[in-house]
């Protein structure tokens, strides 16, 4: 029968202008100018194959809207906020660290946080089932006064805030399988044991030295902010294999009344900023493994929403295979690349990706009584 999924874009999200860089770098000497790698058409072109398979008719379509000031100060300062809007409207330039501001690009941001809040709405309603939002910019590395990594506004800890204060949500998980650590979403929580923070990320990328086994939270958020650091190189074998030992039983203890999925692509082994080798059909079985466990703890209330991935060739081939996991439908799609994917070597877990993934199960094992 499958799924009411819910997706929400906009062509605004496509005209958020990250500037002439240098790949992630700003240009200049030595550095020529050239496409920034957190360009719209991987966004585009994964909106693009959803409407060329037809795919796009078997979702329901969610219009964003701008999230507020409200919204957006109940995580990011005023003077943040200012900022921001500021570059916006007269020069545009660097909101803190590698992250660009366009001509008109604060309202796209206050676009993109909103579209997660009408997603977290709809799915908390009962009108659909799950979502995905394809947002454009990103939002897990934003921190509260400051733009980091591409990312202007936490989108999806702007959501969270929202459901607590005005949608009588109480505990929240969030998961980050993006490439790069998840650190402006854990630092949002990391005193809170509400909101439970799980970031399987390449270790040591970026934002260096984050991301840490032992950064599992201060105060009463101890025990709450979960780390797998993966090493370079991990494939399907090991995120299966974190998943299945860390992230689902984290989530069976803490039992969320919604989970979060900040669902970044460069993961993938095609990804030009990772070194990891996921691919499509391995993030439709995490897909599949979130929705189980969603639909045993909160009623499969899901929200997923856009971070990282920055291959526009292959972006829309993983992009879609969670659409089909998350609506529990096929397309006529084949993933042309899977084959050279699946068969790269060292794709099942290693025996070192294992001793990382057991390190974390005994680091969390004394948190996993947490009710």
């Amino acid at each position: 029968m499958g799924k009411s999924t819910g997706f929400v874009y906009h062509e605004q999200f496509a005209w958020h202008d990250s500037g002439n860089w240098a790949g992630f770098l700003p240009p200049g000497f030595p550095l020529q100018p050239g496409m920034h790698v957190e360009h719209p058409e991987t966004k585009r072109r994964f909106k693009n194959l959803l409407d060329a398979s037809g795919f796009i008719d078997e979702l329901i379509i969610l219009k964003p809207s701008m999230a507020s000031d409200e919204d957006i100060l109940r995580f990011h300062t005023e003077d943040y906020l200012k900022s921001v809007k500021k570059l916006s409207a007269e020069t545009g330039g660097d909101a803190g660290e590698l992250t660009q501001v366009g001509l008109g690009s604060f309202e796209i941001a206050k676009l993109a946080a909103g579209g997660v809040i009408n997603a977290t709405e709809s799915v908390l309603s009962g009108d659909i089932d799950n979502a995905y939002v394809l947002a454009r910019p990103p939002g897990h590395h934003a921190e509260a006064d400051m733009g980091r990594g591409f990312c202007i506004f936490g989108n999806i800890v702007i959501a969270v805030k929202h459901a607590q204060a005005c949608l009588g949500v109480g505990r929240v998980a969030v998961v980050d399988w993006d490439v790069h650590h998840g650190n402006g979403t854990e630092t949002a929580f990391y005193d809170d044991p509400n909101v439970l923070t799980i970031s399987a990320h390449q270790d040591n990328w970026y934002p260096p030295e984050r991301g840490l086994v032992a950064d599992d939270g201060i105060g009463e958020g101890k025990g709450f902010s979960i780390n797998l650091p993966l090493p370079p190189g991990s494939g399907v074998g090991a995120y299966e294999s974190a998943f299945d030992r860390v992230v689902v039983p984290a989530l069976e203890s803490f039992k969320p009344e919604i989970i979060f999925v900040g669902s970044g692509f460069d993961s993938s082994a095609f990804d030009p900023l990772g070194r990891m080798m996921m691919h499509s059909k391995g993030y439709a079985s995490l897909t599949r493994k979130l929705m189980k466990a969603a639909d045993e703890l909160c009623g499969g209330r899901l929200v997923m929403a856009h971070e990282g991935g920055y291959s526009p060739s292959y972006v829309p081939f993983c992009g879609l295979a969670v659409l089909e996991a998350l609506a529990d439908k096929k397309s006529c799609v084949e993933d042309p690349f899977l084959g050279f994917a699946e068969g790269m070597a060292g794709q099942d877990l290693q025996p070192h990706q294992d001793d990382l993934i057991a390190l974390v199960e005994r680091h969390i094992g004394q948190y996993l009584k947490i009710s």
